[in-house]
């Protein structure tokens, strides 16, 4: 029996019970659905397309698309073809969108008409890339639509579990990113564990998930694990502003929500400040991409009904491996691990930390990537045998749970102690006025290191003497030595497209 993921996640529901039942319905723009008998007879038909345009198995097609109908088709059609999608960030530079498809040497690129215009000035530099396909009007290029519809459908190829089946690009929170290589069976084991046994998804759920398909986060909300059960996706094309958040919310009545920290902070800042309000029954909210600060947490559960469960994953491993679980969360904390997943903390030299020390996580699971895309010296020192070093800094408690303390590149020491920039940060973020923060080590007048924060106020939120404010505010909540020796009041922090904070980016403006 062939273990293409695309028989799973689509042709099993597309021939049943379920074949009728809505797998994707957008929330904005044209407002189409797609039903999974839809989805497969479509999908079928991209390896007619393929071969049409001379792309063959195991060549890669890029996939600079808005989360709409047409991306799941080209998804899973690309694997029933065995040509491999890469999901490309739609928030990009032209010049990092050639760096990257001059990388991975892609054969095809489907792109969203609105999107053309930030890459086409790099596609004829492109010697590899052979057709590219617009979904909507674009001049010069092949029209999606009517390109699929001159082709017929056909069976999914048969391929291994282990055969190289999609790829993503980091989100760069630490610089450039990287070509990360997934297999087929990746993706159901993500399903198999977080999926069913922390989420819970159910036949009857409504998923939408603010992150967008091409995040490694949102590719598991709002495909892969709604899919598993034959549950429906809502998609919202456009940015997920608290505004057009909330409209999905309240409008489509969805019972799991799937948001980042920066979101849940956003969404709670704006209910509060009457501007609107939550006016459905979610039946569980999840959150990953970076450590959800306590009292967002809180906040979001009051106003909501519904508690986050906050995990970690990453686009190495797919999806979240280490969470909160259902009727046990406790906010400021990772949770445990996933069953499926085994993790572990280890020092500078490798050797288990214990109770209350610091030390990186590493985590050993069947979703792990293949490797770095052309970066092997990057790939031997992440992917170590079963284990995978994840680069987050983080301390177990005494009944086992992992609490966030920051990227290995992001923390530093104060007085010979390590300092947690993720734990001030949400010292600050707890106080009334803050948005949200950001801590990075600066140097004093003796070049030691201390900390140093990047703060956004809420709005309406008065900035004179709050430097003085904060800094006993976290004196207060986490200790003398640990508060910020400078506060910078900023508009914005810089973040990557899934709302990581990069603060490799502060710390080149630190002097």
């Amino acid at each position: 029996m062939s273990d293409n993921a695309a028989l799973y996640f689509v042709d099993r529901h597309g021939k049943g019970a379920l074949a009728d039942k809505p797998a994707f319905i957008e929330g904005d723009g044209e407002k189409r659905r797609i039903s999974y008998r839809q989805l497969s007879l479509e999908s079928g038909r991209m390896a007619n397309l393929y071969e049409k345009h001379g792309i063959n198995r195991e060549d890669r097609a890029a996939l600079l698309l808005l989360d709409r109908i047409e991306f799941p088709i080209i998804f899973w059609g690309s694997l029933k073809a065995g040509i491999v999608p890469i999901a490309l960030n739609t928030l990009l530079a032209t010049d990092v969108y050639a760096a990257i498809l001059a990388d991975s040497r892609a054969r095809a690129l489907f792109v969203s008409a609105e999107l053309l215009p930030v890459v086409e000035p790099v596609l004829e530099n492109l010697p590899d890339l052979k057709a590219v396909f617009v979904v909507g009007n674009g001049a010069n290029h092949l029209n999606f639509a009517k390109e699929l519809e001159d082709c017929d459908s056909r069976a999914a190829i048969d391929v291994v579990a282990d055969e190289s089946a999609f790829w993503l690009y980091s989100s760069g929170s630490t610089g450039q990113p990287k070509g990360v290589r997934h297999v087929h069976g990746n993706l159901k084991f993500t399903a198999d564990t977080y999926g069913d046994q922390v989420l819970g998804i159910q036949l009857d759920d409504v998923v939408y998930s603010a992150a967008k398909f091409f995040f490694a986060y949102g590719l598991g909300n709002a495909m892969t694990f709604p899919m598993s059960v034959g549950a429906t996706t809502l998609l919202l094309s456009g940015r997920p502003t608290p505004e057009a958040v909330l409209d999905i919310l309240n409008i489509h009545k969805p019972t799991v929500f799937c948001g980042v920290p920066t979101l849940y902070a956003a969404l709670v800042a704006h209910v509060e400040s009457g501007k609107g309000k939550i006016g459905c029954d979610l039946r569980v909210c999840i959150s990953a991409g970076e450590a959800l600060p306590e009292e967002v947490g809180r906040n979001w559960q009051e106003l909501a009904g519904a508690a986050i469960l906050d995990g970690v994953g990453s686009t190495e491993m797919l999806h979240i491996f280490l969470s909160n679980r259902p009727g046990d969360v406790v906010y400021g904390t990772s949770g445990i691990a996933v069953p499926g997943y085994e993790v572990r903390l280890v020092d500078e030299s490798d050797a288990e930390v214990g109770v209350g020390e610091v030390g990186e996580l590493l985590v050993r699971g069947g979703s792990s990537a293949a490797d770095y895309w052309n970066q092997r010296e990057k790939s031997q020192s992440t992917f170590q045998g079963f284990w995978t070093r994840t680069g987050d800094k983080y301390e177990k408690t005494e009944d086992g749970r992992m609490v966030y303390c920051g990227r290995t590149d992001d923390m530093f020491k104060v007085s010979g102690i390590w300092v947690s920039p993720f734990e001030v940060e949400q010292a600050l973020s707890a106080h009334k006025s803050v948005l949200e923060a950001a801590v990075v080590p600066a140097r004093d007048s003796d070049d030691l290191e201390k900390p140093k924060a990047f703060v956004v106020l809420k709005q309406g939120a008065a900035s004179e003497g709050i430097d003085a404010v904060l800094k006993d505010h976290v004196k207060e909540r986490i200790g003398k030595w640990k508060y910020p020796r400078w506060i910078e009041i900023v508009d914005d922090l810089p973040k990557t497209a899934t709302g990581k904070i990069q603060r490799f980016k502060l710390r080149d403006n630190v002097k």
